[in-house]
């Protein structure tokens, strides 16, 4: 279960190496019952296989790891049945229907039903919350990909997890499928309770659903903090864009509140078009695995949320 102080994931120096190749170093991190982290990382980061060690798939080199309060490692029936997983791809079982497969897979976490969480979700609950209530009926060969992928979610969470895993869940999703996963995560987060945990490349997609972002480069934490908190931990100046007299000036400054207060004490009215533009998402990441992987970075970007915890 769940330390007294409700973190669910407590990872510890996490170390993975393959003969020589060092793919995880000293991996750092927590998170909290209903968190949503989302791992940022260019390919070969480490990103899957950290994942894979917390969710049970894959042994470890060193450090220490618990979720839920168990070693992923000697997870017991009762510790996977709380556990979610959204792999990158899932067996079609083609011939099956998408509300007979939900149903056979929902069963198998009947046994672990407790008073607390009622298992498995109710089935047409399910199909309706991840948009293929009319494919219910369909055989799975029918399926777009999109529809597939909502599939894969509905299969990860149909237990009613306390912790989701999720590998890339949206890719191929077309814009609405994925405003629908972005509602049903953040339905799991604040009403479920629900711990999750997963990786993407769409940085737009992490800035909408990160409590807090971990960014991996090159086998390590290089950043861990909620989206502004790193912009703001990072960048530093911002760029204060006006117009005045039909002209436009564009000035960067790191402290921009002081410098738009003098520029109404000195202009006033004839400012025009104010726009503060801090650091984005985007703008952070880029810097931070640029630093990693030109030896800049030495040491993690932790905020001072993440530091007094």
């Amino acid at each position: 279960m769940a330390s007294d102080n409700g973190v669910v994931l407590d990872v510890d120096t996490l170390r993975m190496q393959y003969d020589t190749t060092e793919v995880l170093r000293d991996v750092t991190f927590q998170a909290r019952r209903g968190e949503v982290l989302v791992m940022l990382g260019p390919n070969g980061a480490g990103k899957t296989t950290t994942i894979e060690i917390l969710e049970g798939f894959r042994g470890r080199s060193a450090g220490r790891v618990a979720v839920l309060g168990v070693d992923p490692e000697h997870g017991d029936e009762h510790w996977r049945a709380k556990i979610g997983v959204v792999l990158q791809s899932w067996r079609d079982h083609a011939k099956w229907r998408v509300r007979e497969l939900l149903a056979h897979l929902g069963a198998y976490y009947r046994p672990y039903s407790t008073a607390r969480v009622q298992r498995p979700w109710d089935t047409d609950e399910l199909i309706a919350l991840v948009g293929l209530t009319e494919q219910a009926e369909a055989k799975i060969s029918s399926l777009s990909g999109g529809q597939r992928r909502r599939l894969d979610v509905a299969i990860g969470v149909v237990g009613r997890p306390e912790v989701l895993f999720m590998d890339e869940p949206t890719a191929g999703f077309d814009p609405a499928a994925r405003r629908d996963f972005h509602d049903l995560v953040h339905r799991l987060a604040d009403l479920e309770d629900t711990t999750v945990l997963l990786t993407t490349h769409d940085l737009d997609e992490a800035e909408i659903l990160a409590d807090r972002i971990l960014i991996l480069a090159g086998g390590r934490i290089i950043a861990d903090g909620s989206p502004d908190e790193l912009a703001r931990s990072i960048a530093g100046e911002a760029q204060v864009s006006w117009t005045e007299d039909g002209q436009r000036f564009v000035h960067t400054t790191t402290e921009s509140t002081k410098f738009v207060h003098e520029l109404f004490k000195q202009h006033g009215e004839s400012i025009g078009d104010l726009e503060v533009r801090r650091a984005s998402l985007e703008d952070t990441y880029m810097t931070l695995v640029r630093r990693a992987e030109s030896g800049e970075a030495t040491e993690p970007v932790h905020t001072l949320a993440e530091v007094t915890r």
